[in-house]
């Protein structure tokens, strides 16, 4: 059984890998203005949650995920952490200003049920910052740089989505999209991931 790669271990390699997730989190971060409550869904072992709290430690960041050892990795590097999942968030209805999904609604069965989620806990015009890869070329690049481990790794993704999908199931929601980015470049079949960033209607 090929175990899934973990994350700090592959940020660690430096390089290519490490110089796009930082230009990925730029990218994605610099559209929080004055949102004070961050919530990060899917935080994974906690690399753009440390990011969120270096740039923002004025806010009220936290971060939830479903992977008991992510959580741990988490604390070990004391950032708030808690286990849960996209389908029962545990804050309050309008809670949150700001709530992020980077890589995370290609692993879920029930997408929707997320959206809702993200949804009930943003307050009024709150922010919803979401990314998701364009996994064919993913795949491709990995192959050109000989990242065979990487290209070859399971992915965990349960769905493709495409700018135009997510467009419509994020308005059918109640969010309005106010930006579509392409990263690296300014096309989607030549880009790695869509950067969507939306407010609740």
């Amino acid at each position: 059984m090929t175990l899934p790669l973990r994350q700090r271990e592959q940020y660690a390699k430096g390089g290519i890998g490490r110089w796009y997730w930082d230009y990925r989190d730029r990218q994605a971060l610099g559209y929080i203005q004055g949102e004070k409550n961050i919530l990060d869904v899917g935080c994974g072992e906690g690399i753009t949650l440390e990011r969120l709290i270096q740039a923002y430690p004025d806010r009220k960041i936290q971060g939830i995920d479903n992977d008991p050892e992510n959580v741990q990795i988490c604390r070990e590097y004391h950032l708030p952490a808690r286990l849960g999942d996209a389908y029962h968030l545990e804050w309050a209805d309008q809670s949150m200003d700001c709530c992020l999904l980077l890589e995370v609604i290609e692993h879920l069965m029930d997408p929707k049920r997320a959206f809702n989620e993200i949804h009930r806990v943003l307050s009024r015009r709150g922010l919803f910052i979401l990314i998701f890869p364009n996994d064919w070329l993913f795949k491709v690049a990995r192959l050109g740089f000989l990242k065979l481990k990487e290209a070859f790794a399971p992915s965990g993704h349960v769905r493709q989505w495409t700018p135009g999908e997510m467009e419509q199931a994020l308005g059918a929601i109640g969010f309005r999209v106010q930006e579509m980015v392409y990263l690296p470049f300014h096309f989607w079949r030549c880009s790695l991931h869509c950067l969507v960033v939306a407010r609740k209607k």
